[in-house]
């Protein structure tokens, strides 16, 4: 089953945590291997610096996603404000065509 997480950062101090952390962060995201679908940044408006992450992880159940996101570096030190974990579906090739 196929999770989406999404992470908004703090605003005070986001982004200087979020350098900080950042090789652990990636270290840990490859440590995932098939688990992790997709994962970058979330940025604002104007595409400028950082203000949260987005991952799509493959798990058994909720709470197996969840684990995952609270093992993210950037989770453990504090980058994050809040981090939300919802079930996702991929579209199947075609279906936006029929939008």
């Amino acid at each position: 089953m196929l999770f989406a997480v999404i992470c908004k950062d703090k605003a005070a101090d986001g982004l200087a945590l979020r350098l900080a952390n950042r090789p652990d962060h990636l270290a840990y995201l490859e440590s995932l291997g098939d688990r992790l679908r997709c994962a970058g940044a979330l940025l604002g408006s104007e595409g400028g610096d950082p203000l949260g992450s987005l991952l799509i992880v493959e798990a058994d159940t909720l709470a197996d996603a969840q684990a995952i996101a609270d093992g993210d570096p950037f989770a453990k030190t504090g980058v994050f404000e809040s981090v939300e974990v919802r079930p996702w579906r991929l579209a199947p090739a075609g279906a936006l065509r029929q939008l």
